[in-house]
């Protein structure tokens, strides 16, 4: 098939900034892309070919969407799979699949699945409401996570349960709770398969988190770790994708405990926030992978040119309304910085509204000027 300055279409699931830093390599590649968000100021709506406002969990309009296009993929997890399902039924080529996204949009299933194929996790119970949760909470050990097993989403949906009231006012849905298991280094690894079975992981990553917002603050690549931590995770990380399958990207997320341990914490069948920094850092962006990965291409170059950092920029608490990015050009003074503007009008309180990246030949520099870019940069709203 001739993907490129051809009729060829390939469509996009969500519109937000996964998608629209993925059209950033569809343009380089002159590749006709359609995309459905149920923005109509979705980011993406600038840089696609032809953009369709939708709500990707309605049938109707998913299926209708998918009828249009050769290939369709997703920047989100939160689509309707019955759709999907029918559209490759009728030969529409779907990547990743929706057997994949099956097994992965219920952290339920994704947790069993670790479970019978012996990937490391932490030991977790499902149930099948909050009441039925709170019915057995005596039979418990607290502190544990308490996660909601479908539409959680960039930390939303996860809580600790230090006491029995902390269980007040979630929502009365299917959920599953977890050992919470004590860490020195959250890590993720990006596995990229294409659909001939050729398959390349990306370094392993060190995230560090806000400690309110439960998101990523910072992404170092490569992760600060012995090598043999670094071998053991991308061993585990390729045994994941040896059981869900993808074609595509999956990014997994791992936690590093004190006795070196890796536990697989989830899953994501997409470009992911950990693999932003490869934009600059790597020989081929993690978007660019994705992209030749369900087009059946050979896979691009994983290793990183340079010491690569990712600092998450998000609203500021305090500010809600039309965004405000201050002191901008103060970062542009220095030297092997990059802001990514995602593209989003309204800021509020812990929205992810762009990220920096930061290269250097020196791991210790980066990591300092990361810092300093954190410090200077504020998104804030018009006052």
């Amino acid at each position: 098939m001739n993907y490129f300055s051809s009729d060829f279409k390939l469509g996009i699931l969500g519109g937000g900034q996964l998608g629209k830093m993925m059209l950033s390599e569809t343009r380089k590649l002159d590749i006709q892309t359609y995309v459905l968000d149920p923005s109509e100021d979705a980011p993406c709506k600038i840089a696609c070919n032809k953009f369709f406002q939708g709500d990707l969990m309605d049938f109707e309009t998913v299926y209708n969407f998918g009828k249009q296009v050769d290939i369709l993929t997703f920047e989100i997890e939160l689509v309707n799979v019955d759709a999907l399902e029918k559209l490759e039924f009728e030969g529409i080529q779907v990547y990743p699949s929706p057997k994949t996204l099956r097994k992965i949009q219920n952290k339920g299933v994704q947790k069993s699945l670790y479970q019978t194929n012996n990937i490391p996790t932490a030991a977790f119970r499902i149930f099948e409401n909050l009441e039925n949760l709170k019915s057995q909470i005596l039979n418990l050990t607290l502190p544990f996570v308490w996660k909601c097993t479908e539409f959680g989403y960039d930390g939303y949906g996860v809580k600790i349960i230090r006491e029995a009231s902390d269980l007040d006012n979630l929502p009365n849905v299917e959920c599953i709770t977890e050992e919470l298991i004590p860490f020195k280094n959250e890590l993720a690894v990006i596995v990229v398969r294409n659909l001939s079975g050729e398959i390349k992981t990306y370094p392993v990553v060190e995230m560090e988190f806000h400690p309110e917002a439960n998101q990523v603050e910072y992404v170092i690549c490569p992760a600060r770790i012995e090598e043999k931590v670094t071998q053991k995770a991308t061993e585990i990380a390729l045994k994941v994708a040896e059981v869900f399958e993808p074609v595509g990207l999956l990014a997994v997320e791992m936690f590093q405990t004190h006795n070196d341990e890796i536990i697989v914490n989830e899953i994501a069948p997409r470009p992911h926030n950990s693999g932003h920094y490869s934009i600059e850092a790597s020989y081929t962006s993690q978007f660019e992978n994705h992209l030749r990965a369900i087009l059946n291409l050979p896979l691009g170059n994983t290793d990183s040119k340079v010491a690569g950092i990712m600092v998450n920029l998000v609203g500021e608490a305090g500010f809600s309304g039309n965004v405000v990015y201050e002191n901008i050009s103060e970062i542009l003074n220095i030297d092997g910085v990059t802001p990514h503007i995602y593209g989003k009008k309204q800021t509020r309180p812990f929205r992810k509204m762009g990220h920096v990246t930061i290269v250097n030949e020196n791991m210790n520099e980066a990591r300092r000027i990361a810092e300093q870019v954190k410090q200077t940069i504020r998104v804030v709203s018009e006052k």
